[in-house]
């Protein structure tokens, strides 16, 4: 599984920046605030995003998705529960497969292979063929909120 100690930080802190959002490293072993899986998982208060070098990439992407794919008011008070429904859920997991191509080393390939070695569950029994045949209503929900074009390319704006 690809860690955040595999990608270089200048391109993690890059791509969270484009979103106005706020990377935190914490050192190892420490408890990572914000999260709400515990372990190694990614961390999320307001727009920081909380981790440590043994943090899964997928990890971080998917909290760093749960705070752009959110509205406002829910990210002004966010500590730990994204909370949504499953359409967001399902549009998180499509986001952070194609924010992955913006991270050198990582890409959708790789990351959808680390998905299904955590346990994301998708009806199509793999991230793949979910992403490739099931998830219209997930890009659907990005494009109307402006987080994707019509040609599925990412905006790097968060939801109003």
């Amino acid at each position: 599984m690809l860690l955040i100690a595999d990608v270089p930080r200048v391109a993690i802190t890059t791509l969270l920046q484009r979103y106005d959002l706020e990377l935190l490293r914490q050192e190892p072993g420490d408890p990572i605030a914000g999260s709400f899986w515990g372990d190694s998982e990614a961390g999320i208060v307001g727009r920081k995003v909380f981790v440590r070098d043994d943090t899964p990439i997928h990890s971080l992407l998917h909290e760093t998705c749960h705070v752009i794919c959110m509205t406002e008011e829910r990210r002004a008070g966010l500590e730990r529960d994204a909370g949504g429904d499953d359409l967001e859920e399902s549009a998180v997991c499509y986001l952070q497969v194609v924010l992955s191509d913006h991270l050198a080393g990582v890409g959708r390939d790789r990351l959808m292979r680390d998905m299904d070695e955590w346990g994301y569950s998708f009806r199509l029994g793999n991230t793949q063929d979910w992403f490739q045949s099931d998830a219209e209503d997930a890009a659907e929900f990005l494009m109307n909120h402006g987080l994707l074009t019509t040609e599925g390319e990412v905006t790097f704006r968060l939801r109003d």
